[in-house]
């Protein structure tokens, strides 16, 4: 660990909060864990549950840069670690002609200075303190990058064939994130801590939404926590195809104060269905029979 980097569970959670970010116990103790062993470390979990918003935090707690490469259907790799700079090397090799034998013009154009730095190549190569390098949605690419991440993952390295191996001086925070889309190749799993991030407690949830939108009434916050939570829960959560996540929480009690919402009715929950829930048919199920019963008070026993 760096000197700056929190020395205790207990104090990356206070350092986290203060960003903004409420992680739970476990959630602490396992980054805390990949901050102590300089490990990669594989969040899953829902979409919209926080695994971005941690890497964010952990950069500013931790005051290194924030490097993200967002994984997609056909990511390359000259999109994620390097490229050459093709038009600087053939600029270079015209104005050598008959000044220099070939062997050496080829010597002179596999320069690092010609090296264009994608997001795993910065990383490596950041100074002191380091960067947070967030691999995201890393179930979204091919089974073939993530044959090519492992070397990065176990060693903190890379293989440049015209450079050599890459290392890196300083061990980049690593988190990758999965909504498990697909599963993962157990190599990748083997090679870094794992933890899956689930839908926060109502208190956890009321908590976050306090801080991220400090000017809603404090009845008000606490009824968009009840009501999301009782979505999420048994019996309702079979209604909806996706939950709603910590964002559209946040998104929805924004929308809320911008209507000058005291408190929740069928009516204000059916005409903002479109801001908690991003599916058309989520939507739809939200009637305002259903609304009702999700604002009822919870029966007493």
């Amino acid at each position: 660990m760096n000197q700056t980097d929190p020395d205790s569970i207990d104090e990356l959670s206070a350092a986290l909060q203060q960003c903004g970010y409420y992680a739970d116990r476990r959630l602490a103790t396992a980054v805390f864990l990949a901050l102590r062993l300089q490990r990669p470390l594989l969040l899953e979990g829902e979409p919209g549950v926080g695994k971005t918003e941690l890497a964010k935090a952990l950069a500013e707690v931790l005051a290194r840069q924030l490097l993200r490469l967002q994984c997609y259907d056909g990511l390359e790799l000259r999109e994620a670690l390097y490229e050459w700079n093709y038009s600087a090397q053939l600029l270079h090799m015209r104005a050598a002609e008959g000044h220099a034998q070939a062997e050496q013009i080829e010597r002179e154009v596999y320069q690092e200075r010609y090296l264009i730095h994608r997001p795993l190549l910065q990383a490596l190569q950041a100074p002191a303190p380091g960067a947070v390098l967030l691999i995201d949605e890393v179930d979204r690419a091919d089974e073939p990058f993530e044959a090519f991440l492992l070397e990065y993952l176990g060693e903190y390295q890379v293989s440049i064939p015209e450079l050599g191996t890459v290392r890196a001086e300083v061990a980049p925070v690593t988190i990758l994130t999965s909504n498990r889309t697909r599963e993962l190749n157990d190599a990748v799993k083997r090679r870094c801590l794992y933890h899956w991030l689930d839908y926060p407690e109502r208190e956890r949830e009321l908590a976050i939404v306090r801080a991220q939108v400090p000017q809603a009434p404090a009845e008000l916050t606490r009824q968009v926590a009840e009501f999301v939570s009782r979505v999420r829960g048994a019996p309702y959560a079979g209604s909806f195809q996706r939950m709603p996540g910590i964002a559209e929480s946040v998104e929805w009690a924004r929308a809320l104060v911008a209507l000058d919402t005291l408190n929740l009715d069928p009516e204000v929950v059916t005409d903002t269905a479109g801001i908690l829930f991003k599916q058309r048919e989520d939507v739809a199920a939200l009637t305002r029979d259903l609304a009702a019963e999700l604002l009822a008070p919870a029966p007493t026993e």
